[in-house]
């Protein structure tokens, strides 16, 4: 088991505050705004970030095809093992492949499908910041003839964050390298979201509801595939369970 019931409940309230938090920072008060405006050149009307080597070329599309590369890789390794089992991988180093293989997919996919139903505007796309869009909040509507802006929580982010899934390789038996990797990976994500938040490509809260959502997406997958993987075990061994002893099998009856 990779988490017991205790160690579960604590993620789970953890994830609750968490969400509370953010949704808080999103809805009373101007972080948002603040953290935009600080990178925001008033002079020139620009994001001086917005085509800078590191921010545009290295992270949006450099680092993104790396990671994404290995994240299909990762899917890949996973499929193929499923199968035809890879003889030198046990039993439990087969279901961590699967939840990191699972993450790998389904955290950038929920994330994009999330930012395509999302209302919000992109910093650049504002009137604060030179667009055309005026700023609205999360749960907000938008005013009469305002297309959405498709722009929360950060799509770019989640090409990195599906690695806090690697967590899973060093549980249980090492809890605290375990929230060390996590910590790392999300230290990893955060960095990977806010050289797009130096570009006017996002918010902070983008950002931070991408590595809720990242979180959320990894604690149900091991919560789901530990229950099934439990459950698979149990049937195998009731159907490999030797027979009472002094049993006889009635014989059938006459006719």
């Amino acid at each position: 088991m990779l988490l017991g019931r205790k160690a579960g409940g604590r993620i789970a309230l953890g994830l609750f505050v968490a969400a509370l938090a953010i949704l808080w920072l999103g809805r009373f008060t101007d972080i948002d705004l603040k953290l935009a405006d600080a990178v925001f050149d008033t002079a020139t009307g620009k994001f001086p970030w917005q085509h800078v080597w590191l921010a545009e070329a290295f992270n949006h599309h450099i680092l993104k095809a790396i990671l994404t590369a290995v994240a299909l890789l990762t899917l890949v390794v996973a499929a193929f093992d499923a199968v035809r089992p890879l003889a030198a991988i046990g039993h439990d180093i087969r279901l961590r492949l699967r939840i990191v293989a699972l993450a790998a997919l389904l955290v950038p996919l929920t994330i994009s499908m999330l930012k395509h139903e999302s209302n919000s505007h992109c910093p650049w796309d504002l009137e604060r910041y030179g667009g055309k869009q005026a700023y609205v909040r999360l749960f907000d509507a938008l005013p009469a003839g305002v297309a959405p802006g498709h722009c929360l929580p950060a799509g770019h982010a989640s090409s990195a964050l599906w690695l806090v899934a690697l967590t899973v390789f060093w549980l249980p038996c090492r809890p605290r390298k375990a929230l060390g990797a996590a910590a790392a990976a999300m230290a990893f994500g955060f960095a990977v979201g806010w050289l797009q938040q130096l570009r006017g490509a996002h918010f902070l809260t983008h950002t931070l509801w991408s590595m809720w959502i990242a979180c959320t997406l990894v604690f149900a997958l091991v919560i789901i595939l530990q229950w099934h993987d439990r459950a698979q075990r149990r049937r195998d061994e009731w159907r490999s369970a030797p027979p009472l002893a002094g049993y006889i099998p009635p014989r059938p009856g006459p006719g």
